[in-house]
């Protein structure tokens, strides 16, 4: 794909993203099996498209060249785990530092660590050994990939947080900011309270 900042690198991109994914619907299963229930209630997934990173190559900077879109740039790769619970978000925490070929480079856990306009989520970023070649010619190669992980609560909260981002002509943005710190608050407060209620049922 010539006229793709991935260049040649874009089928193995997709081949990468599968075998993540297949790794952690695989913990997913298997966690169903062992404890009757599931990590994560769904997954989302995608590879970034051309414009969107040659957009975020030109914010930073960078060269619109698959070095940048590979190597200084880290998100190519993206994986949202949707979870029904609080706990269930540590659990996938766990089960992806447990992958073998998979190296944590970042995280932030911004559930302990709330942003302040209320956004909620736990961001990792993985460091992915391949049988691929990767951009700088080695091979087993090295890719990146962005995971977030949330509640169903804190995933429609930040879809309503994101349109508000990138709409621009919005009357009374100032009301709306606040209006949607109070509704995080109210999802976070539910959130534990749902998680509560779950441990109580599962009380021994």
């Amino acid at each position: 794909m010539p006229d793709n900042i991935y260049g040649k690198y874009y089928p193995i991109l997709k081949n990468v993203l599968d075998d993540l994914v297949g790794r952690i619907q695989q913990y997913n299963k298997e966690e169903k099996e062992k404890s009757g229930e599931m990590a994560y209630e769904h997954l989302l997934y995608r590879i970034k498209t051309h414009d969107s990173m040659v957009e975020k190559c030109n914010r930073k900077g960078l060269p619109e060249i698959p070095c940048s879109a590979l190597r200084d740039i880290r998100d190519a790769i993206g994986i949202r785990i949707v979870c029904r619970f609080i706990d269930d978000i540590y659990v996938n925490v766990a089960r992806i530092k447990e992958m073998q070929d998979c190296r944590v480079i970042q995280e932030k856990d911004y559930i302990k660590h709330v942003k302040p306009n209320g956004y909620r989520s736990y961001h990792m970023i993985v460091e992915l050994t391949e049988p691929y070649e990767d951009v700088n010619g080695i091979k087993p190669g090295h890719f990146f990939a962005e995971i977030q992980i949330r509640t169903i609560a804190m995933d429609s909260w930040a879809s309503l947080e994101h349109q508000m981002k990138y709409k621009h002509d919005i009357k009374n943005q100032e009301m709306i900011v606040r209006e949607l710190k109070r509704c995080a608050d109210e999802l976070a407060a539910c959130d534990v309270s749902m998680q509560t209620i779950r441990n109580f049922i599962h009380a021994k």
